[in-house]
């Protein structure tokens, strides 16, 4: 049975009990939302969160949509993520004009707002969302106040997330969002993603309602607060693909500002390609491990938040462990076998698909030795024949030279014999077999 005849068979049931179960209840007035991108007008009332329903998440396992949620009933699909990770201290009285791209379009768009690492509540009271024109200037009209469960300011508990009230209208794929957010007394250490890749801007004072760039003069290269943008798909079987990775996956060595890391140019494919996945997040940190802790949490830990708690997800994608290899703390190819097993117990147990991605070659980097390249073939030898995942990605394959398996091809190489360039990247993205991240469990 393909994976969409077994999702439309299970809607049916899902709907004959729906229908069975209405006993007089008052019958929704569908959402017809603009045409316009990010239009206020709307022809239905908002899809709002049920009355009495806490934005706020108390932990990072609560992130995830419980079944019978807003989030799950919605088919609320990830079309932006980051990983979460401590940043510097929070700073009172300043404005964020934070620029992310989008992979699956669709409309009722929600924004996802992180105090994970927090000792603190924080408080945003002004939070806007726009379409980018150039730099910090945003399009005329597009720029709208988001809320939370009807209010204008949410606080947000310490190690909690809060997912915005939908706003209406339409987000159309591959579009450059600008989130503008406002903390009037944000301090201690503050929640975002250090390595974003792309530009964003700081404004002293609450100027997210502007949508002119004067008042947003420095500017910054992490998101800061903001760890995921959802939307509803017109088609309601869409889902989505998160990748889980390193600094590789980060897009360290690709070029700034240009969305050219290859979960960018995997979105790209999706988006053109007949399947059901069309959401893709990247939740790469630069120097993550999968077992231990230090450039942020080990992947083992961050998995609930960063990866399952993502709305619409279908797919993990499995692509780390270079860090632990190279780290010569003398983690062994048992422990990594052991640590993705465990990934792929808990993506499973959740209902998710696992797709794993070999170790690339890394010859050339001042921490590589042979005894670091025996470990990754022996961990890249299970990847490929263990058969405990639901698919595989060879990159290991796509980037290795042919002459010295060991190292990188020079023409994929960003320079430092660990992290392609953007032809390496795009190589990347190209090899991945579409079919096997539109699976089901």
């Amino acid at each position: 049975m393909t994976g969409r005849s077994a999702r439309l068979l299970g809607l049916a049931a899902v709907l004959l009990t729906t229908v069975a179960c209405q006993t007089g209840s008052a019958t929704a007035t569908p959402v017809s939302p603009s045409s316009y991108q990010f239009s206020s007008q709307s022809s239905g009332p908002a899809s709002a969160q049920p009355s009495g329903r806490s934005s706020a998440q108390p932990s990072a396992r609560s992130a995830q949509p419980a079944a019978g949620s807003t989030a799950s009933a919605r088919h609320d699909v990830v079309t932006w993520g980051a990983s979460a990770d401590q940043l510097g201290q929070g700073t009172a009285d300043r404005g964020y004009r934070l620029v992310v791209h989008t992979s699956a379009a669709g409309s009722d768009l929600r924004v996802r707002l992180s105090n994970a690492f927090g000792d603190r509540p924080l408080t945003l009271d002004s939070v806007y969302a726009g379409l980018q024109s150039a730099g910090a200037a945003l399009k005329p009209g597009s720029n709208r106040r988001l809320t939370f469960d009807g209010a204008r300011t949410v606080t947000v508990p310490a190690g909690a997330t809060a997912w915005s009230d939908p706003l209406p209208g339409t987000l159309p794929a591959g579009s450059n969002l600008v989130v503008s957010l406002h903390s009037p007394d944000a301090a201690g250490p503050a929640t975002g993603h250090g390595m974003a890749m792309q530009t964003s801007y700081l404004a002293q004072g609450d100027h997210t309602a502007e949508e002119s760039a004067a008042n947003w003069t420095d500017t910054t290269g992490s998101w800061w607060y903001l760890d995921s943008v959802s939307v509803r798909p017109k088609d309601p079987d869409t889902g989505a693909v998160v990748a889980l990775g390193d600094s590789i996956t980060d897009g360290w060595a690709s070029t700034s500002d240009q969305n050219r890391r290859w979960p960018d140019y995997l979105a790209r494919r999706l988006q053109k390609a007949d399947t059901e996945v069309k959401g893709v997040a990247d939740e790469g940190i630069s120097g993550n491990q999968v077992l231990a802790d230090g450039a942020g949490q080990a992947a083992l830990k961050r998995l609930d938040r960063d990866v399952l708690g993502q709305p619409g997800l279908r797919t993990v994608f499995l692509f780390e462990g270079v860090n632990d290899i190279k780290a010569h703390t003398g983690v062994t190819a048992a422990d990594l076998i052991a640590g993705y097993r465990e990934i792929a117990r808990r993506a499973h147990a959740a209902g998710k698909c696992v797709v794993a991605s070999t170790v690339g070659p890394f010859e050339g980097w001042p921490e590589w030795d042979q005894a670091g390249e025996a470990v990754r073939r022996q961990v890249n030898q299970y990847i490929r024949t263990s058969g405990e995942f639901d698919g595989i990605a060879d990159f290991d394959r796509i980037l290795r030279s042919p002459y010295d398996q060991a190292r990188m091809m020079p023409f994929l190489d960003g320079g430092d014999h660990i992290h392609p360039n953007d032809k390496g990247m795009q190589a990347m993205a190209d090899s991945v077999d579409l079919a096997s991240l539109d699976c089901d469990r």
